[in-house]
C-alpha cells in the first residue's frame, strides 16, 4: 500500500493528465482557431496552417512529456523522499516540462512558418 501511495503524487497525476490530454488532442484536434481549447498562443493562432501544426506538434510533445514525467515519478518509490520533497520535486519538474512544451512548440511553429 505504501508503494501505491508513493505513486499517487503530483508528478504522476499530472503526467497521466498530460498523456490523456495529449492523446485526446491528437485524436480530436480543434478544427478551427478558437479561444476555448487547444494550444492557443499568438503564434499558433496566426493562421489555420499554424493552428493545425501547433495542435499536432504540441499533442505529440505532451504525450512524450507525460511518459517522461511518469517514469520520473516512479523514482519516488526507489528513493526515500519525504512528502514535502516529493511535492516540491514534482512541482519543479512539472513547471520545467510546461515551459519546455511551450518553448519547443513555439520554436517549431516559427521554424515551420518562418515567422510569417
Amino acid at each position: 500500500m505504501e508503494h501505491l501511495q508513493l505513486l499517487i503524487n503530483p508528478l504522476s497525476v499530472v503526467s497521466i493528465i498530460f498523456i490523456i490530454i495529449g492523446i485526446l488532442t491528437y485524436k480530436f484536434p480543434p478544427k478551427t482557431i478558437n479561444s476555448l481549447y487547444g494550444y492557443r498562443t499568438k503564434t499558433s493562432m496566426k493562421n489555420q496552417k499554424a493552428w493545425d501544426f501547433a495542435q499536432t506538434y504540441s499533442a505529440k510533445k505532451m504525450i512524450i512529456i507525460g511518459f517522461v514525467m511518469l517514469i520520473l515519478s516512479i523514482n519516488f518509490i526507489v528513493i526515500d523522499f519525504t512528502d514535502n520533497q516529493i511535492a516540491i520535486i514534482g512541482l519543479i519538474v512539472i513547471g520545467f516540462r510546461v515551459v519546455y512544451l511551450f518553448l519547443k512548440t513555439e520554436n517549431a511553429i516559427k521554424s515551420a512558418f518562418n515567422n510569417s
